[in-house]
């Protein structure tokens, strides 16, 4: 064997001890970004559900859905991530704003905007984020990710996928938009109609009071 072979032979085995030593106290960058990108994501959806002002919590929203999109791309999903862009970010919370505006939200503090409800809605929480956690992990106890392979989130595997098991929630989505833009447009004739009405009794009530 040359030194040069002898040489090439330690620095591999070097680096491979380096990457079986990594663990848990050594994240890399990636990881610390993640880590970070969730914090502010999590910090973003607790504002959401505990902020007074309808236009701040819509904000808030989109920050956080954006968050989201950033953790998948760190996932190396990139389909998804723009999925989540153009579908959420893009279309529900464009939506969401158009709902507030043609409803005439106030812009300001909103004392009705509390149910009053945040215990129960906690729990219900709680309990729904445990039981997707507790699925997640079930299902992919024994799943091995082939790395020779095409990558997991890429367009490819992602849209053979989608359009071959998930077709259905896929279409369930497109219906949901269409509910939002309806629920949306009904609301506002709704405002109007209350609005027209009251504008009729008060001139009935000026015109008798003459």
């Amino acid at each position: 064997m040359t030194p040069a072979a002898t040489l090439g032979g330690l620095a591999t085995g070097t680096v491979n001890l380096a990457a079986e030593s990594r663990g848990f106290l050594s994240p890399t960058g990636v990881e610390i970004a993640f880590l970070l990108v969730g914090l502010v994501t999590f910090g973003a959806a607790v504002i959401t559900v505990t902020t007074r002002q309808l236009v701040h919590a819509a904000l808030w929203l989109v920050m956080a859905l954006g968050g989201l999109a950033v953790e998948y791309l760190l996932l190396t999903a990139e389909f998804i991530a723009w999925v989540q862009v153009l579908i959420y970010v893009g279309s529900v919370v464009v939506l969401l704003l158009f709902g507030l505006m043609l409803t005439r939200a106030p812009i300001g503090r909103s004392p009705d905007a509390d149910s009053g409800n945040r215990w129960v809605a906690l729990a219900v929480a709680v309990t729904a984020a445990a039981a997707l956690v507790w699925v997640v992990v079930d299902a992919f106890r024994t799943t091995w990710i082939d790395l020779d392979g095409a990558p997991a989130g890429s367009t490819d595997v992602t849209g053979a996928s989608l359009f071959q098991h998930w077709v259905l929630p896929f279409e369930a989505l497109s219906v949901l938009l269409l509910a939002a833009l309806v629920g949306a447009i009904v609301l506002s004739r709704k405002a109007k109609a209350e609005a027209a009405s009251g504008a009729t009794e008060t001139r009935r009530d000026t015109e008798g009071a003459r």
